[in-house]
């Protein structure tokens, strides 16, 4: 079954980040004025801001906010350093509460001093330790499976099965999975295990954003939707068949396109969404 077209904006959702040198209050009414419809705040445009404010605000300019962004980073060869990520969290659900996102981003790490595969076990680990604070919260925690160029430091989840394993094991309705198009297209096995995901009713989230070919940064060269190679409408069609039925998060890093007049980036931004 391929995409249904998008009619309108209404599930079009764009990160802070992507227009990086926006204010959060800059965004929240340059977004509305943009006819977008959801925000996704990244942590660092909380600072020094009344969080639960700062969420009225957004609310007050039409906007839902989707999640927050980012927790995670959970693994370390050094038992402190895993202690403080745990505090971390923990800190991050008490700011996703107040701002009123129901979910938390994570990016969960890695330590390249030690296997994947303690890595891993150190994020299912933290994640535990954080899901009852969670709970009690009511947020979301979100696992977002990186492409395996970041394997290093970034994330020792690289593929969406390995996501799925992980969700399925901790086995609670609050943790489930941001699937995001630029780490997860090259994969074989990405159809099915979108089934497999909505299936367990942990398909959480969908990013979006293009691979531009050559890409020059390793992270900060994505693309608009059309840029580049990402079969997106297919991967979108996957996900509205597996269940999913939320936002559509526009989450791109790209030097060129942060240099350029970020109202036309916006515009384009828009233009781009309807298309895919």
């Amino acid at each position: 079954m391929s995409a249904t077209p998008i009619e309108n904006l209404s599930k079009l959702c764009i990160h802070t980040i992507t227009t990086k040198s926006w204010s959060l209050e800059e965004a929240g009414e340059r977004y509305e004025a943009a006819g977008v419809k959801g925000i996704s705040v990244w942590r660092q445009y909380l600072e020094g801001r009344n969080i639960a404010a700062s969420g009225d605000r957004l609310r007050n300019h039409g906007l839902e906010i989707v999640s927050l962004v980012r927790g995670g980073f959970f693994p370390s060869t050094v038992a402190a350093t895993r202690q403080k990520a745990i505090e971390d969290n923990l800190k991050a659900v008490d700011e996703a509460a107040a701002l009123g996102a129901e979910m938390i981003v994570l990016v969960c790490g890695a330590d390249p001093g030690q296997s994947l595969e303690t890595s891993r076990a150190q994020i299912q680990a933290g994640i535990e330790k954080v899901l009852p604070y969670a709970i009690e919260a009511g947020v979301k925690l979100a696992i977002e499976p990186l492409h395996p160029m970041y394997a290093d430091t970034r994330s020792a989840v690289n593929t969406l099965e390995q996501a799925n394993d992980m969700a399925e094991a901790i086995g609670s309705e609050f943790v489930g999975i941001a699937a995001d198009v630029y780490h997860l297209w090259w994969d074989p096995h990405l159809e099915k295990e979108i089934k497999r995901c909505g299936a367990n009713g942990n398909l959480f989230a969908f990013h979006i954003c293009d691979w531009v070919s050559p890409t020059v940064d390793m992270l900060n060269d994505r693309g608009l939707m059309g840029e580049g190679c990402i079969p997106i409408k297919q991967i979108r069609g996957w996900v509205e068949e597996a269940g999913f039925s939320g936002f559509n998060e526009v989450e791109i890093f790209s030097d060129r396109h942060w240099a350029s007049d970020q109202q036309e980036f916006l515009a384009n931004i828009v233009s781009s969404y309807k298309s895919c």
